[in-house]
């Protein structure tokens, strides 16, 4: 398997879905932010939430640590508990996203300040197998874009529940 880890090609992307990731909660009401289509869906706030909890709990304190390959262990994480258990859905849409903007802006300093980094160190991940430094950075590029795939389908359904039984369908095939 060929591991050249393009940088430039992720942390480029890593940006743009921070800037996606705000554009798609910014402007959104109480009632929308806390709108679940259904009760196993997470809601916007929910979503932005975790995402905040990832950003300081798992990806970035986890890449810092096959990086380092000091050998500690990973923090345990629960995140389908943590939505229930921290009340992600009783909280500020505002003040969530600018945790997780804030949070963001950290990782990206971090991330921009990193020189030579072995993408391919590994270490031993709490599931039992090993996992290589490159492998967690590309799937913290690619959490944000499951994450923004889901803010969009909440705002499709948002929509479709505002649109009052009009039919969409002229929109386009979803």
């Amino acid at each position: 398997m060929n591991q050249n880890l393009n940088f430039d090609a992720l942390f480029a992307q890593f940006q743009a879905n921070t800037r996606c990731i705000e554009a798609l909660v910014s402007d959104v009401s109480t009632e929308q932010a806390r709108w679940k289509p259904d009760p196993d869906t997470w809601s916007l706030l929910e979503v932005v939430n975790h995402l905040y909890d990832e950003e300081m709990l798992d990806f970035r304190t986890r890449l810092e640590i096959l990086l380092s390959q000091s050998g500690a262990e990973w923090p345990p994480i629960n995140p389908p508990a943590w939505v229930v258990e921290r009340a992600y859905n009783t909280r500020d849409l505002t003040e969530s996203l600018q945790n997780f903007l804030r949070e963001r802006e950290k990782s990206i300093r971090w991330l921009s300040g990193l020189k030579n980094a072995d993408w391919q160190a590994s270490a031993s991940a709490p599931w039992g197998r090993e996992m290589q430094a490159g492998e967690m950075f590309a799937a913290w590029v690619a959490h944000d874009l499951l994450h923004s795939r889901q803010l969009v389908e909440l705002h499709w359904a948002w929509v479709n529940l505002q649109a009052g039984g009009y039919p969409v369908g002229y929109a386009g095939d979803w």
